[in-house]
């Protein structure tokens, strides 16, 4: 066996581990499942593409790549720019949607087939923007560095996981170290005495958007760095999302991510053994094993 798949499982993991954390904050804190939250990956991912290709039009000195990296500075800037423009879409679809929903004290089922239709409506806007043609951030080739156990990595997949790392680290410190964190972590317990207790439960709402749209981004912009851009991008990677936000137990963003991992690296095994047409059975078959056997998650609360 390839032990290789153990880098390209750490990968797909970390991407949807990112993915994940959004999926499982926003579902302790709205009590509803979002199926939109994929099309925050995808656009994430298009948005720091088109900024980073204006930037490129402006002057060379910004596609120039950074030491062995396959980019130039126009994709760190780009990638700042597209995280807040994430966040704000993110904030404009529950200003304009989710909202009015919550004020009017609707069903769960309500929200969460107005996500299907936000989703659609957001991906068929992007193919209608961008079409469906596969984009790319750098066609550069790039040679894959020995890691030693016969692994291999490219220069930006190491990037990649170094920026997961830290997006998670950081992520982990605002929710147990911040004031924000803390009334977050109150209102998923209790939104009505949250309220009572005098915490701002519609600015934690909106943080709440905010924080998993600007993380989705990020997961959508390694995918696209990585492999390719596509309007189906978030859409593909739905299901693993739900089953790694399920996994690591709703809430946890440290299970979230190590759920995410262990999903990538189940994946990547399986294209090993069996074949690629396999891979995506495998959250399907995780999802069901877990709310079989331990509907809380690995890290989730017994309720």
């Amino acid at each position: 066996m390839n032990p290789q798949f153990l880098m390209d499982g750490l990968i797909a993991g970390a991407i949807i581990g990112l993915g994940a954390i959004g999926v499982t904050l926003t579902y302790s804190i709205l009590r509803f499942s979002n199926f939109a939250h994929g099309e925050f990956l995808t656009w994430g991912a298009y948005l720091a593409l088109g900024i980073s290709s204006a930037l490129g039009v402006l002057g060379a000195g910004f596609t120039t790549p950074l030491g062995p990296f396959s980019f130039g500075w126009s994709l760190p800037i780009a990638a700042v720019l597209a995280i807040a423009l994430t966040g704000l879409l993110a904030l404009a679809v529950d200003a304009l949607l989710f909202s009015s929903f919550r004020r009017r004290g609707s069903a769960i089922i309500i929200m969460v087939m107005a996500s299907f239709g936000a989703s659609l409506a957001l991906r068929s806007l992007l193919e209608f923007l961008f079409t469906s043609k596969p984009a790319y951030f750098s066609q550069a080739l790039q040679i894959a560095m020995k890691l030693g156990g016969g692994l291999r990595a490219t220069p930006d997949q190491l990037a990649m996981l170094v920026v997961a790392l830290v997006s998670v680290i950081a992520v982990h410190l605002i929710m147990t170290r911040t004031d924000i964190g803390r009334a977050m972590r109150a209102v998923s317990e209790n939104p009505g005495l949250a309220g009572i207790a005098g915490i701002d439960v519609r600015g934690v709402i909106r943080t709440v958007w905010f924080l998993g749209a600007a993380l989705a981004c990020i997961a959508g912009m390694m995918s696209g760095l990585i492999i390719q851009i596509r309007p189906y991008l978030g859409h593909d990677l739905l299901l693993p999302l739900f089953a790694a936000a399920i996994l690591g137990g709703i809430g946890s963003v440290p299970g979230a991510m190590i759920a995410g991992l262990v999903i990538g690296l189940c994946e990547a095994f399986t294209v090993q053994i069996i074949g690629a047409e396999w891979r995506s059975a495998v959250s399907f078959a995780i999802l069901i094993a877990v709310l079989v056997v331990r509907p809380r998650g690995l890290f989730g609360k017994a309720s």
